[in-house]
């Protein structure tokens, strides 16, 4: 495999990996979680919990992607024959491929609404709208399946013309312009929430230290927040990680991409809530906050129909690097394994989740309430697809830090990790047992969701478990 594909710029990994990890989530939940959760408090347990799991299990994984330098399937079907593993780890590569597909068939959805949005803004449709006009216009998009399938098709559209281009000329050159761009935007709207909003009052929600307001819920939510923001569990780390050069530090790129991502949380949470305490609006997360409660502190102040635009192109950016990092670990594995062309790999790809995506579509409208769905599951189509992700997607992250503490020979973690050995110590410990039990609990917090699942999910933990154990048995015994 020494043709394999690698970045050109030893940096275009981290954009990648920064542009996977930035997406919706940063702008519309870290926020208010960090405001609602006692702020510093907050941040301080996150950041704990991103040093001892979310850094150690972004380096398991990319080295995985290094070391076997295949797609997240391949590459993990080579690492077992390599390593004379069960073959039962390569489910690592079908959980992140399966958790892949199912987000994007959602997030192309939801990222469709930002299109809908960038539109009414720049036309100046909403200028000076009222509450409740915004109200029922978001209600209306959501209301219409038709409307909803085109923004839809445009946004996985765009995304796949990206992927299809190639490594280099589509990805590299697509997020080497996109993410620059997308950090400028920020910028300008924080100034812009610093100038026309009341950037004392979003500081004073966010970053004020309050260990009162936070509750083992919010814990628990700090220590999900730091995994599932770095996008770990679900491919994209590990096929990103098969075309990064050799002589870039693991370590640091992992650091950067987590100092990054929560950096770019922490901005916008300030530029957002600036606007939105300037407005004299309530505090929200979610769709609410970004497509109702926004578009109104846009729509009261001075150029808001210009700067809201903006707002909403940096949304949409923040979407597709996220999405072509989803569809990337699907194509490379049909790419590799069926010898296909690339734009015939990412074309069945991207058919199949846009596809899935109108189960999405229609569980905003036509499927509301009383389908199938409903009966068998006590929830949407679309909330039963989101489900599944936050089963896969912990799931992914456990057996990968499993596999990489337990199953990869010392010498070839040393190898890749540079020759620092206290750190190497460290990092062996985290992964090894501080990782595996953060992430189990991350997992076991979908359970109160999930109550007839409770067994097959223990089964499946007490399986790993077991696997662990034969893999340490296995391991030769050398110094540490």
């Amino acid at each position: 495999m020494s043709g394999h594909n690698v970045w050109t710029h030893k940096g275009t990994f981290l954009l990648a990996a920064v542009g996977s990890a930035v997406g919706l989530g940063n702008l519309w939940r870290f926020p208010y979680l960090t405001g609602e959760n006692g702020g510093g408090a907050f941040i301080l347990i996150y950041a704990l919990t991103i040093f001892a799991v979310g850094i150690p299990i972004l380096i398991a994984e990319t080295m995985l992607g290094r070391t076997s330098r295949r797609s997240p399937i391949m590459g993990m079907r080579h690492l077992t024959k390599t390593h004379k593993t069960s073959r039962a780890w390569e489910s690592i590569g079908w959980l992140g491929a399966a958790s892949a597909f199912l987000i994007l068939s959602f997030y192309s959805v939801i990222a469709g609404w930002a299109l809908h949005y960038t539109w009414l803004m720049l036309t100046g449709s909403l200028a000076g709208a009222d509450a409740q006009t915004i109200s029922d216009g978001f209600n209306a998009l959501l209301a219409s399946p038709g409307l909803m399938t085109l923004y839809h098709t445009l946004f996985i559209v765009g995304s796949a013309l990206i992927v299809g281009m190639g490594i280099h000329k589509g990805i590299e050159s697509g997020l080497r312009i996109m993410m620059p761009a997308l950090f400028v935007i920020l910028i300008v709207v924080l100034i812009y929430g610093i100038i026309n909003g009341d950037v004392g009052a979003a500081a004073s929600f966010l970053f004020t230290f309050n260990i009162g307001d936070l509750s083992l819920e919010g814990w628990l939510q700090a220590m999900g927040q730091s995994f599932f923001t770095l996008s770990l569990g679900m491919g994209a780390i590990m096929a990103y990680g098969a075309y990064m050069s050799s002589e870039a530090s693991l370590t640091r790129t992992a650091i950067a991409v987590a100092f990054v991502d929560t950096a770019v949380a922490m901005v916008a949470g300030l530029a957002i809530f600036s606007l939105v305490f300037g407005a004299g609006l309530e505090t929200g997360q979610g769709p609410g906050l970004m497509f109702v409660t926004l578009p109104l502190a846009f729509a009261e102040m001075p150029f808001g129909a210009l700067v809201g635009g903006v707002f909403f192109i940096l949304v949409l950016g923040a979407a597709i690097s996220s999405s072509i990092s989803l569809i990337e670990p699907v194509a490379a594995f049909l790419v590799e394994r069926f010898d296909m062309t690339r734009p015939q790999a990412v074309t069945i790809m991207v058919v199949a989740a846009w596809a899935m995506g109108l189960l999405t579509v229609v569980s905003f409208n036509v499927w509301a309430e009383g389908t199938i769905f409903h009966s068998l599951f006590g929830r949407s189509a679309f909330e039963f697809i989101e489900l599944l992700t936050n089963i896969f997607m912990p799931l992914g992250g456990l057996m990968i830090a499993l596999f990489a503490g337990w199953a990869l020979t010392q010498s070839e973690v040393k190898k890749e990790l540079g020759s620092h050995a206290t750190w190497f110590t460290i990092w062996r410990f985290l992964v090894r047992f501080v990782g595996p039990a953060a992430v189990s609990f991350v997992f076991l917090r979908t359970i109160p969701q999930v109550e007839g699942y409770l067994i097959p999910t223990l089964g499946a933990l007490i399986i790993v478990a077991a696997f662990a154990l034969s893999q340490r048995l296995r391991q030769p015994k050398t110094s540490s």
